[in-house]
């Protein structure tokens, strides 16, 4: 995952240029490989870069032949061969980046380029010769990106991949809505990306197909594969992060057969680890990958998929992980943390994700700790679970839902609002370390087969416990011939939040060090430019003290805070709903 700033219409950009550099500085976390930048008239464009693909020659900025367009790229676009094939005009490519292929759209559909786009990305284009900038985010929101003014230049407008290099330069930013597009030519932002799902009140009437279900989810973990580094799954031992561990190992034995039947047995020329990891990398032989029309390509494979789990001692988390990993054949990777560990990173966790938002910091502080380690070990890019509870109504709070309409309604909300929420966590926790996170359940063609499923095949009845279609997809113990996706009591796992399952006591520690930080005058007493958004609890006033130190009152506006619907809850942990407990109840009887 790479950064993003630039700044348009800028009304003396030489001279503002080392503090563009300067602000760009502030995201190099998220692209520690390398940093560029171009002018270009009256406007900047600044990337800092973690290279995936195209290691050797996709440096940033990219421009055409005659320099008169600039783009910077935040992510993958996973069908960059295809959309190079299927050009109309001939492009001289400079690099083999997946990103590239941005420009020669952009030439060709002008500001539907993004339309033509499958895969995670935030992008600003410049065009020279008409004075024109055009910024696009992907369509759910898997990367960060973000959009600011200044009231001291009126003409000026800023992009960047988080709010920390934005802020010192503008006094009004807003979260780039996903799945749209900005120009500068109309200074509007226009939603591209309309698929048939969109409306909540068009309720879906499609049959439940099983097969399409685990065969589109196959495809999203496949393209995803897309790397020249090394990769590897983050493994709660959940349903959904299992599902994609056992697809990547599918795939990833596969690719290894490939390179065998084609010759590829030579080392890795490129992505390889230094001597120092070597050993902790446990890497084999070989590059091979498969590309968008299922031929044989070239990208980096382990022989062995690393997986990666995090809980405190003893959470039922990493207890799930090991068995799923010995069960798949993964080299696991267990870390274990402690109630001081996590505590002593809250305030790093919550200037990274740039949130006060309660459940977001507490599953994002086990994932920021976790992410670390992956990164020292030589691991680039990992696959996660994230948007499935969404898609699929996973969450326990979904047992209340009175009916269909309302159950699909909530599902659409919960998918469009992720990037202020799973996905802001997945992006920012990862990129915090310059680890790349990526995640199959939010594939466009996946969306569109799952959100448009009649929704009682979806809903939660005593027969059928939650996501109950995506376990019926993977589970093949109806073919006595089928290699199975997971254990049994994996598949059939109940839901555990990512908070949740690293170990209740990280919840429990949380709250008890808010009551010794948030006095019950302080709670009396809420800041005045906190305005009608008021913490209402200890923990969520804390944190909020915690935001305020890094970020001004203005980038509050980028926050949403999560809630579960039909509950009266006042604690949004997964626990906290009567179904959980009425689960583990009778577990222990």
């Amino acid at each position: 995952m790479c950064g993003i700033f630039a700044c348009h219409r800028h009304p003396d950009v030489e001279k503002f240029k080392p503090t563009a550099l300067r602000l760009a500085k502030a995201i190099r976390h998220r692209g520690p490989d390398w940093s560029g930048s171009v002018i270009s008239n009256n406007t900047i464009l600044c990337h800092e870069r973690l290279s995936i693909v195209g290691v050797e020659s996709g440096a940033q900025p990219l421009t055409n032949a005659d320099d008169s367009i600039v783009l910077a790229v935040n992510g993958e676009i996973y069908n960059h061969r295809l959309l190079r094939k299927n050009l109309k005009t001939p492009y001289h490519f400079k690099t083999t980046s997946d990103c590239e292929v941005i420009i020669p759209l952009y030439m060709e559909h002008g500001i539907d380029a993004p339309k033509y786009l499958d895969g995670m990305f935030s992008f600003v284009l410049y065009d020279k010769k008409l004075d024109r900038t055009i910024a696009a985010r992907d369509p759910i929101g898997i990367t960060t990106f973000y959009q600011g003014w200044s009231s001291k230049q009126p003409d000026t407008t800023y992009f960047g991949s988080e709010l920390k290099c934005l802020y010192p330069a503008c006094d009004k930013i807003e979260s780039f809505p996903p799945g749209h597009v900005y120009d500068s030519q109309t200074n509007e932002r226009t939603r591209y990306f309309q698929p048939s799902w969109w409306d909540p009140k068009r309720v879906p009437s499609t049959p439940l197909d099983l097969t399409l279900i685990r065969e589109t989810l196959e495809r999203s973990v496949r393209k995803r594969l897309m790397a020249e580094v090394p990769y590897g799954v983050l493994l709660s031992g959940g349903l959904d992060s299992s599902l994609v561990a056992s697809i990547a190992q599918r795939e990833t034995l596969r690719m290894r057969e490939l390179a065998v039947a084609n010759g590829n047995t030579e080392p890795a020329s490129f992505g390889a680890p230094s001597a120092d990891n070597h050993d902790n990398m446990d890497r084999g032989e070989g590059l091979v990958g498969i590309d968008d029309d299922n031929k044989l390509s070239t990208v980096t494979y382990l022989p062995q998929l690393n997986s990666f789990s995090i809980g405190l001692p003893g959470s039922p988390d990493n207890k799930a992980a090991l068995e799923v990993a010995k069960f798949l054949g993964t080299k696991h990777h267990v870390m274990t943390f402690t109630i001081e560990d996590g505590l002593n990173a809250l305030s790093d966790v919550i200037y990274h994700l740039e949130t006060y938002d309660v459940t977001t910091i507490r599953a994002s502080t086990p994932m920021y700790l976790l992410s670390r380690k992956i990164k020292a070990m030589g691991i680039k890019m990992v696959l996660s679970g994230e948007g499935s509870d969404e898609i699929f109504g996973g969450y326990l709070y979904f047992h209340a839902a009175p009916n269909r309409e309302a159950f699909h309604d909530e599902t659409v909300r919960r998918v469009k609002n992720l990037h202020l929420a799973d996905c802001l966590r997945a992006n920012k926790s990862t990129s915090a370390w310059g680890l790349e996170a990526r995640v199959p359940f939010l594939d466009k063609q996946f969306l569109e087969a799952t959100m448009n499923i009649e929704p009682t095949e979806k809903m939660i009845t005593k027969e059928r416990i939650e996501k109950y279609i995506l376990r019926k997809a993977f589970d093949t113990s109806d073919d006595p011939t089928a290699q199975p996706y997971l254990p049994d009591n994996i598949l059939w796992r109940q839901k555990e939040q990512f908070s949740d399952g690293v170990g209740y006591g990280w919840i429990d520690a949380l709250k008890d060090n808010a009551e010794l930080q948030v006095t019950d005058e302080m709670m009396k007493n809420p800041k005045p430019e906190w305005g009608d958004d008021i913490p209402d609890t200890k923990e969520a006033y804390w944190y909020r003290l915690m935001f305020d130190e890094h970020f001004p009152p203005y980038c509050a506006s980028t926050v949403m805070r999560w809630t579960p619907t039909w509950s009266k809850q006042t604690d949004p942990s997964g626990r906290a709903i009567a179904t959980h407990n009425a689960k583990y109840d009778n577990v222990a009887e």
